[in-house]
Protein backbone atom coordinates (compact mmCIF):
# COMPACT_ATOMS: atom_id res chain seq x y z
CA UNK A 1 0.00 0.00 0.00
CA UNK A 2 1.45 3.37 -1.05
CA UNK A 3 1.30 6.18 1.50
CA UNK A 4 -0.47 9.36 0.41
CA UNK A 5 2.12 12.18 0.37
CA UNK A 6 -0.36 14.66 1.91
CA UNK A 7 -0.96 12.30 4.83
CA UNK A 8 2.77 11.74 5.20
CA UNK A 9 3.36 15.51 5.15
CA UNK A 10 0.81 16.08 7.92
CA UNK A 11 2.29 13.29 10.04
CA UNK A 12 5.80 14.59 9.47
CA UNK A 13 4.75 18.17 10.22
CA UNK A 14 3.08 16.98 13.44
CA UNK A 15 6.27 15.19 14.44
CA UNK A 16 8.37 18.30 13.74
CA UNK A 17 6.02 20.45 15.82
CA UNK A 18 6.07 17.92 18.68
CA UNK A 19 9.85 17.66 18.63
CA UNK A 20 10.17 21.45 18.48
CA UNK A 21 7.90 21.96 21.47
CA UNK A 22 9.40 19.18 23.58
CA UNK A 23 13.09 19.93 23.09
CA UNK A 24 12.81 23.73 23.25
CA UNK A 25 12.73 23.96 27.06
CA UNK A 26 15.32 21.20 27.44
CA UNK A 27 18.00 22.63 25.17
CA UNK A 28 17.39 26.31 25.77
CA UNK A 29 19.73 29.08 26.85
CA UNK A 30 18.04 32.05 28.48
CA UNK A 31 16.84 34.33 25.68
CA UNK A 32 17.90 31.87 22.97
CA UNK A 33 16.44 28.68 21.54
CA UNK A 34 18.95 27.17 19.10
CA UNK A 35 16.84 24.03 18.68
CA UNK A 36 14.06 26.10 17.12
CA UNK A 37 16.44 27.14 14.36
CA UNK A 38 17.57 23.57 13.86
CA UNK A 39 13.93 22.48 13.46
CA UNK A 40 13.15 25.45 11.15
CA UNK A 41 15.98 24.66 8.75
CA UNK A 42 15.33 20.92 8.71
CA UNK A 43 11.62 21.48 8.08
CA UNK A 44 12.37 24.05 5.34
CA UNK A 45 14.70 21.63 3.55
CA UNK A 46 12.46 18.59 3.99
CA UNK A 47 9.10 20.23 3.25
CA UNK A 48 9.56 23.69 1.74
CA UNK A 49 8.98 27.28 2.89
CA UNK A 50 5.24 27.20 3.55
CA UNK A 51 5.33 24.10 5.70
CA UNK A 52 8.33 25.58 7.53
CA UNK A 53 6.28 28.74 8.18
CA UNK A 54 3.36 26.67 9.45
CA UNK A 55 5.71 24.58 11.59
CA UNK A 56 7.35 27.65 13.17
CA UNK A 57 3.95 29.28 13.77
CA UNK A 58 2.49 26.21 15.46
CA UNK A 59 5.55 25.69 17.64
CA UNK A 60 5.56 29.36 18.62
CA UNK A 61 1.86 29.40 19.54
CA UNK A 62 2.13 26.21 21.59
CA UNK A 63 5.25 27.50 23.38
CA UNK A 64 3.50 30.78 24.16
CA UNK A 65 0.31 29.12 25.42
CA UNK A 66 1.75 26.24 27.42
CA UNK A 67 5.33 27.23 28.27
CA UNK A 68 4.82 30.93 28.99
CA UNK A 69 7.27 32.06 26.30
CA UNK A 70 6.76 35.68 25.17
CA UNK A 71 5.79 36.58 21.57
CA UNK A 72 9.45 36.23 20.67
CA UNK A 73 8.58 32.57 20.05
CA UNK A 74 6.82 33.76 16.88
CA UNK A 75 8.84 36.79 15.81
CA UNK A 76 12.04 34.82 16.35
CA UNK A 77 11.00 31.93 14.15
CA UNK A 78 8.57 32.65 11.32
CA UNK A 79 10.79 34.92 9.21
CA UNK A 80 13.78 32.60 9.40
CA UNK A 81 11.81 29.46 8.66
CA UNK A 82 10.18 30.99 5.59
CA UNK A 83 13.33 32.62 4.25
CA UNK A 84 15.25 29.40 4.85
CA UNK A 85 12.85 27.47 2.65
CA UNK A 86 12.69 30.18 -0.02
CA UNK A 87 16.48 30.50 -0.31
CA UNK A 88 16.87 26.72 -0.35
CA UNK A 89 14.44 26.51 -3.27
CA UNK A 90 15.90 29.51 -5.07
CA UNK A 91 19.40 28.05 -4.81
CA UNK A 92 18.09 24.74 -6.21
CA UNK A 93 18.90 22.74 -3.09
CA UNK A 94 21.96 24.37 -1.54
CA UNK A 95 21.82 23.62 2.20
CA UNK A 96 24.08 26.55 3.03
CA UNK A 97 21.46 28.90 1.57
CA UNK A 98 18.84 27.37 3.87
CA UNK A 99 21.10 28.13 6.84
CA UNK A 100 21.73 31.69 5.59
CA UNK A 101 17.98 32.18 5.21
CA UNK A 102 17.46 31.27 8.86
CA UNK A 103 20.32 33.52 9.99
CA UNK A 104 19.08 36.52 8.00
CA UNK A 105 15.37 35.89 8.60
CA UNK A 106 15.60 35.29 12.34
CA UNK A 107 18.93 36.82 13.33
CA UNK A 108 18.30 40.13 11.62
CA UNK A 109 14.69 40.52 10.42
CA UNK A 110 13.08 38.64 13.33
CA UNK A 111 15.20 40.39 15.94
CA UNK A 112 14.28 43.83 14.59
CA UNK A 113 10.57 42.97 14.30
CA UNK A 114 10.70 41.75 17.92
CA UNK A 115 11.40 45.27 19.18
CA UNK A 116 8.00 46.86 18.41
CA UNK A 117 6.19 43.66 19.40
CA UNK A 118 7.85 43.58 22.81
CA UNK A 119 7.66 47.36 23.28
CA UNK A 120 4.03 47.94 22.38
CA UNK A 121 2.37 44.59 23.09
CA UNK A 122 4.32 43.48 26.14
CA UNK A 123 5.36 46.88 27.50
CA UNK A 124 9.15 46.52 27.44
CA UNK A 125 9.75 50.20 26.71
CA UNK A 126 13.45 50.46 27.49
CA UNK A 127 14.60 48.29 24.57
CA UNK A 128 16.42 49.37 21.42
CA UNK A 129 15.74 48.18 17.86
CA UNK A 130 18.76 45.86 17.96
CA UNK A 131 18.34 44.58 21.53
CA UNK A 132 17.53 41.02 20.43
CA UNK A 133 19.96 40.85 17.49
CA UNK A 134 23.02 39.45 19.35
CA UNK A 135 20.98 36.72 21.05
CA UNK A 136 19.04 35.80 17.91
CA UNK A 137 22.17 35.73 15.73
CA UNK A 138 24.03 33.56 18.24
CA UNK A 139 21.14 31.11 18.52
CA UNK A 140 20.72 30.88 14.73
CA UNK A 141 24.43 30.25 14.27
CA UNK A 142 24.32 27.44 16.84
CA UNK A 143 21.14 25.82 15.53
CA UNK A 144 22.13 26.44 11.92
CA UNK A 145 25.49 24.74 12.38
CA UNK A 146 23.88 21.60 13.77
CA UNK A 147 21.22 21.62 11.03
CA UNK A 148 23.90 22.01 8.36
CA UNK A 149 25.92 19.06 9.68
CA UNK A 150 22.80 16.89 10.04
CA UNK A 151 21.52 17.67 6.55
CA UNK A 152 24.95 17.21 4.94
CA UNK A 153 25.19 13.72 6.46
CA UNK A 154 21.73 12.91 5.09
CA UNK A 155 22.72 14.29 1.69
CA UNK A 156 25.96 12.30 1.63
CA UNK A 157 24.05 9.10 2.37
CA UNK A 158 21.38 9.94 -0.28
CA UNK A 159 18.72 9.97 2.45
CA UNK A 160 17.86 13.64 1.99
CA UNK A 161 16.59 13.07 -1.54
CA UNK A 162 14.64 9.98 -0.46
CA UNK A 163 12.94 11.90 2.36
CA UNK A 164 12.11 14.83 0.08
CA UNK A 165 10.75 12.48 -2.59
CA UNK A 166 8.60 10.63 -0.05
CA UNK A 167 7.20 13.95 1.18
CA UNK A 168 6.63 15.19 -2.38
CA UNK A 169 8.92 18.19 -1.87
CA UNK A 170 9.78 20.15 -5.00
CA UNK A 171 13.10 21.95 -5.11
Amino acid sequence: MKTNSKTLKMVFLSMMVAIGVVISPLLRIEGMCPTAHLINIVCAVFMGPWYALLNATLIGIIRMLFLGIPPLALTGAVFGATLSGLLYRTSKGNILFAVFGEIIGTGIIGSIVSYPVMKFLVGKGSLSWFFYTPMFLTATLMGGSVAYLFLMVLKKNNMLKKIQDALGTKI
